[in-house]
């Protein structure tokens, strides 16, 4: 009975961290202040409104090592948000793959993966 119940603990604890946790594909069209404005991309086309949340002081921000979902972390971006690459966004924005934790005004983003040539500056 124990186990049984300390099993349905653990399912339950593992599929709410699954539900808070967001793993996607975006462009980021502005960075300040921490904060990263993006806009949702699925299958290249615009999902939703573009939205504005606060960066983790301990995000990963690094060059992408592949692409789309199979995108893995790769060289670390020297300066984090203030690379160049976030301080002169040009009008198509940054191809990139966020993960962001929480819902609302408290998500935060906790990743950072930067897809194709505006990586390699």
């Amino acid at each position: 009975m124990v186990r049984k119940m300390l099993c349905a603990m653990f399912v339950m604890t593992v599929a709410v961290g699954f539900a808070i946790a967001d793993d996607f594909n975006a462009t980021i069209t502005a960075v300040k202040d921490g904060k990263v404005t993006y806009q949702k991309m699925q299958k290249g086309e615009k999902v939703g409104e573009p939205v504005t949340v606060a960066v983790d002081l301990k995000a990963t921000i690094a060059k992408a090592d592949g692409f789309g979902k199979k995108a893995k972390v790769g060289d670390k971006i020297e300066g984090g948000l203030k690379n160049e690459i976030f301080t002169k966004i040009g009008e198509k924005g940054i191809p990139s793959r966020l993960t962001t934790e929480g819902e609302g005004a408290k998500a935060k983003v906790t990743q950072i993966l930067v897809f194709g040539k505006k990586a390699a500056n």
